[in-house]
């Protein structure tokens, strides 16, 4: 079986700004890299994210108000960095509704992986607060989706993005069966994720990585302490965060890790999908700023899904 590809074009309208780095290019770039022929991909497109799929997350309130949002001229800054404009709420229920279709066809078991490439991305986004470029939480929605409809109680989201996802980790913190397990550049955006924050048992596994840090450590940190973590956990489905702006050649950070060390840990976390839950596993696009390193980075992780 192939690797599914769920996208939809309403993603490239969420428009933050020209100044702003979370721009439509970026999943142009991607999904550019993913037209190579080596790829023999199932397309799909995203449908839209349910508000019982967005209310298990986030508080009823919140959701209600980011869908509302849709400006028809100058944009709305709910932070600092996070920006909505006359298609980012389309754009951002396309990306949830992505990852929780994303759950489906693993559990129809039409295909083998499935890759979300959307944006806006998600992992900062907490329950009641946008963040960090992210409105709703995809990762965590799909996790969320694969409890209520297909029955599942173990679920894992592990995260190699740059920046801590401390959205993630709020919502899985004080749930025994939800496991979080996070490399991420500290001293950095955006402040959490200290090695002593495990949640409610053990949950949350953080591995801070000083600036500087370079692959061989970055392997190290996943081989010593996250994926053995993850193995005794034992998840019933796995969720990748898939961030790729912890690659040297990125704008926003200040780690040194390559386009190998990527192929690298998605071969690792295939292998623990299939030991632990007969290979499923769901990877949704998060960072990523440096546009060649991007697409390369997509490639590579795609490429590593796709092997039988």
């Amino acid at each position: 079986m192939a690797v599914a590809l769920f996208t939809h074009p309403a993603c490239l309208d969420h428009d933050p700004g020209p100044w702003h780095p979370e721009c439509a290019d970026r999943l142009r770039v991607a999904l550019g890299a993913l037209e190579a022929p080596e790829f023999d991909l199932l397309r799909a497109a995203a449908p839209r994210a349910s508000l019982e799929q967005l209310r298990r997350v986030h508080r009823a309130e919140y959701v209600d108000a980011v869908i509302a949002i849709r400006p028809a001229g100058e944009r709305v800054a709910l932070d600092a960095d996070t920006m909505m404009s006359a298609g980012s709420a389309e754009a951002a229920l396309r990306a949830a509704g992505a990852a929780a279709a994303a759950v489906d066809a693993m559990e129809e078991g039409w295909a083998a992986a499935a890759f979300v490439a959307v944006r806006p991305p998600g992992h900062h986004a907490e329950p009641d607060r946008a963040m960090g470029f992210c409105l709703f939480n995809n990762a965590a929605v799909a996790a969320l989706h694969a409890r209520a409809r297909w029955g599942l109680r173990r679920v894992a989201v592990v995260d190699f993005d740059v920046h801590h996802g401390n959205g993630t980790q709020a919502i899985f913190a004080d749930d025994p069966d939800l496991f979080y397990g996070s490399s991420h550049q500290q001293p950095g955006y955006p402040g959490t994720g200290h090695a002593h924050e495990r949640g409610i048992a053990g949950n949350i596994i953080n591995v801070p990585l000083a600036p500087g840090t370079d692959g061989p450590a970055f392997r190290r940190a996943w081989e010593q302490r996250i994926l053995p973590a993850l193995v005794d956990f034992g998840p019933e489905l796995l969720i990748v965060s898939a961030g790729f702006d912890a690659h040297k050649a990125d704008p926003l950070a200040e780690l040194r890790v390559e386009t190998a060390d990527f192929a690298w840990l998605t071969r690792e976390l295939v292998g623990v999908a299939r030991r632990c839950c007969g290979g499923r596993i769901v990877s949704v696009l998060e960072g990523g700023y440096d546009l060649p390193a991007l697409a390369a980075s997509v490639g590579a992780h795609v490429r590593e899904l796709a092997e039988e």
